[in-house]
C-alpha cells in the first residue's frame, strides 16, 4: 500500500509539472464597449518568452501609443514565474462592431496565437473628471461646438449647423483629423466651403478663446417630429501643460491625442399647416416668383417655339416640381428641357428652375395657352400663396387650316366612290380542280439523309470541343461574368420597376438598384463607391455628355426625393422613361 501510495504522489507531482509548464499567450483588453472618443488599452501576455511577436492589423483603429514591452521574473515559493508582455494604445476611428484579430508569437519553435477580441465602439461619452489628468485638462479647454440657425423649423425650412472648435490658449493643438463625420439621414444636405478659414478670437462660458470654423452645412428636413443630428467627432494632436515645471518656472507641456465631440443635437420639425393648404402644392417652402413666357407669339406652321416655365427665389428649389403646362391638342409639344441655376449658402437654395418645352403648331390660326398656377408656403407670413401665370396666345399665321383639310378628306372621299358591277366571272378566281400528282416512293436506307443523320454524331464532337473551350474562356473572364450579371440585373430590376408603376417606395426602390447595378457594369466600381463626384468623374472620363450625366444624377437624386415627397403615376412614367433614354444614351456615347 505504501507503495501505491508513493506512486500517487509522484504522479501528482509530475501532473502538476506538466500543467505548470503549459505556454500561455493571450490577449486582455482595457474594455471591449466604448466610446469613439475614448481610448483602449490592449496587452498580449505570454508565460514564457519568445521570439517573432506579430501583432495584428488592428482594423478600424489608430496606434496612439506603443507597443510597450515589460517583462518580469518572480520566485514564489520556491516557484519562477515569468511574464512578458507587449501592451498598445488605440482610438476608434469610427462607430460600429470591430474584431481584433490573432496576434503570433514563436516559442520554442511552436507558433502560439491568441483568441481574436469583438469590440464595440459607440458615439462619445462623457469622460470623468480627473484634474491631473491631461485628458481631463484637455476636455476641459478645447470644445467642439454645434450651431444650430433653428432648433423648431418647418418641414424643408432650411436650418444651417455650424461646428466650431474652440481652444483655450492654454492649449496648442498642432493638427487634427475627422474620424466620425454626421450623415443627416433624414435630411437633404449641403456643405459650405469653408476653405481658407482663419483663427478668430471670441468666447466660451465667458472665458477667451480661440475659435476654428471647420463646417458648414444646411440642412432640409425631410420628415416631421424629433430628428437627430448626429455628431462631428474629431481626433486631435495637442500639447497640454503638466503641474511640473522646468528650472526657469515654465509648466512643462505633455503631447497628447484627444477625441473631441460636438455631442449629439435634436431639432423638432413641425409640419406644414393643413389649413388653407391647396391641392396642387407640391412641397415648395420659401418665397418664390413664377414666370410663364414664350420666345415666339407669331410663327408659321411647323415652325417651333419655347414655352419657358421659371420659378425663382429663396426655399427648397431641388425638393419640388413645376408645374406641367396644358396646351390645345393641335400643338405637338416635346418632352421639356429642366434646367437649375441654384447657389446654397447659409441662407439656403438661392436661384432659380425652369422647365422648356419645344412646341411646334400644325395648323394655321390662334392657340391660347391657359394659365399656370404654382403654390407655396411662405415662411415669414406661415401661410400657402399662390402665383398665376398670364394667357399667352400664339397666333400661326401660315400653314393648312383644320377645317379646310377635314373638308377636303370628306370630298376626296365621296369622289372616290364607285357603283359595284356584278358581273358572272366574279368569281373566276376560285380553282376547281387540282393539279395534284402522284410522287413515287423509295427506300431510306443509302440515301443522302441517312448518310447525314449517319454521320452527325461525329460532326458534333469537334463542334461540342468548340463549344466547351468557349465555355471556359467565359467561365474564367471573372470581369466580362461580372459585366454580364449586372446587366441581367439591370434589366431584371427595371422590369420591376415598370410593374411596380404605381406603388411609389417600390417603384423607386427598383429605378435606384437597376441604375446602381448598370454602373456597377459600365464602370466596374462597387457599391461602396457609387458617390456623386466619382460617378461623374468617371462618366466624364469615358466621353459621355455632360446633359446625359446630369441626367442620370437627377434621376439618382429622384429616387432619394421620392422617400419624402408625395409623387402622382405620372412622374414615375416619365422618370422610368427617363431612365431608359438615358442608359441608352450612357451605352452609346461611353467609350
Amino acid at each position: 500500500m505504501k507503495f501505491i501510495k508513493n506512486i500517487y504522489i509522484l504522479l501528482f507531482i509530475l501532473s502538476t509539472s506538466i500543467i505548470s509548464a503549459q505556454v500561455k499567450f493571450e490577449a486582455k483588453v482595457s474594455k471591449q464597449k466604448l466610446g469613439v472618443n475614448e481610448r483602449l488599452r490592449i496587452d498580449f501576455e505570454m508565460n514564457q518568452d519568445g521570439d517573432n511577436f506579430n501583432p495584428p492589423g488592428f482594423s478600424g483603429f489608430t496606434v496612439v501609443g506603443g507597443p510597450n514591452q515589460s517583462v518580469s521574473n518572480s520566485w514564489i515559493n520556491g516557484k519562477r514565474s515569468f511574464k512578458k508582455t507587449y501592451t498598445y494604445f488605440l482610438a476608434p476611428k469610427k462607430r460600429g462592431s470591430f474584431e481584433i484579430s490573432q496576434a503570433t508569437i514563436n516559442i520554442d519553435d511552436e507558433i502560439y496565437k491568441t483568441t481574436p477580441i469583438k469590440i464595440q465602439v459607440t458615439a462619445a461619452v462623457d469622460i470623468p473628471k480627473d484634474p491631473n489628468d491631461p485628458n481631463y485638462l484637455a476636455s476641459e479647454n478645447i470644445h467642439l461646438v454645434a450651431e444650430i440657425s433653428k432648433a423648431n423649423p418647418y418641414l424643408n425650412e432650411a436650418i444651417t449647423v455650424v461646428y466650431k472648435l474652440y481652444v483655450s490658449p492654454k492649449i496648442a493643438v498642432d493638427n487634427w483629423n475627422e474620424i466620425d463625420t454626421p450623415r443627416y439621414n433624414d435630411f437633404w444636405s449641403q456643405n459650405i466651403n469653408t476653405q481658407g478659414q482663419k483663427v478668430q478670437n471670441g468666447t466660451y462660458n465667458g472665458e477667451d478663446y480661440r475659435y476654428l470654423v471647420l463646417r458648414k452645412t444646411v440642412l432640409y428636413p425631410q420628415k416631421t417630429g424629433r430628428l437627430n443630428i448626429e455628431p462631428l467627432t474629431l481626433d486631435l494632436s495637442m500639447r497640454v501643460p503638466t503641474n511640473r515645471r522646468d528650472i526657469f518656472g515654465s509648466l512643462l507641456m505633455t503631447r497628447i491625442s484627444k477625441t473631441v465631440s460636438a455631442g449629439n443635437k435634436t431639432i423638432n420639425v413641425k409640419a406644414l399647416p393643413e389649413v388653407g393648404k391647396p391641392v396642387d402644392f407640391t412641397g415648395a417652402v420659401g418665397n418664390f416668383n413664377l414666370d410663364v413666357s414664350s420666345s415666339k407669339t407669331q410663327l408659321d406652321a411647323t415652325e417651333s417655339f419655347q414655352l419657358k416655365v421659371n420659378v425663382k427665389g429663396n426655399g427648397n428649389l431641388k425638393l419640388f416640381k413645376l408645374p406641367k403646362i396644358s396646351l390645345p391638342s393641335s400643338l405637338e409639344v416635346y418632352e421639356p428641357e429642366h434646367k437649375e441655376a441654384v447657389r446654397t449658402n447659409l441662407s439656403g437654395m438661392q436661384g432659380s428652375i425652369s422647365d422648356s418645352y419645344t412646341v411646334v403648331p400644325q395648323y394655321k390660326g390662334k392657340y391660347p395657352i391657359p394659365s399656370i398656377s404654382f403654390s407655396y408656403f411662405d415662411l415669414q407670413t406661415e401661410s400657402y400663396k399662390r402665383l398665376s401665370s398670364n394667357e399667352i396666345v400664339i397666333n400661326v399665321l401660315n400653314g393648312p387650316s383644320n377645317n379646310t383639310i377635314s373638308s377636303n378628306n370628306n370630298v376626296a372621299s365621296s369622289n372616290n366612290k364607285q357603283a359595284v358591277v356584278l358581273n358572272s366571272d366574279q368569281f373566276a378566281f376560285i380553282k376547281t380542280k387540282t393539279d395534284f400528282f402522284t410522287i413515287k416512293t423509295s427506300h431510306f436506307f443509302k440515301t443522302n439523309t441517312f448518310w447525314g443523320l449517319l454521320l452527325l454524331p461525329f460532326l458534333a464532337i469537334p463542334l461540342a470541343i468548340v463549344i466547351r473551350k468557349k465555355k471556359a474562356t467565359r467561365d474564367a473572364d471573372v470581369y466580362g461574368n461580372k459585366i454580364r450579371k449586372a446587366n441581367r440585373l439591370a434589366r431584371k430590376y427595371l422590369g420591376n420597376a415598370k410593374k411596380s408603376l404605381g406603388k411609389k417606395d417600390t417603384f423607386y426602390i427598383a429605378l435606384e438598384k437597376a441604375l446602381h447595378n448598370y454602373l456597377k457594369a459600365k464602370l466596374n466600381i462597387e457599391t461602396s463607391d457609387l458617390s456623386k463626384d466619382k460617378i461623374h468623374d468617371l462618366l466624364t472620363k469615358k466621353g459621355v455628355n455632360e446633359t446625359v450625366i446630369k441626367d442620370f444624377e437627377s434621376i439618382l437624386e429622384s429616387c432619394e426625393l421620392a422617400r419624402y415627397t408625395p409623387i402622382d403615376i405620372v412622374t414615375m412614367k416619365e422618370d422610368y422613361d427617363k431612365a431608359a433614354k438615358t442608359i441608352a444614351l450612357i451605352d452609346k456615347q461611353a467609350r
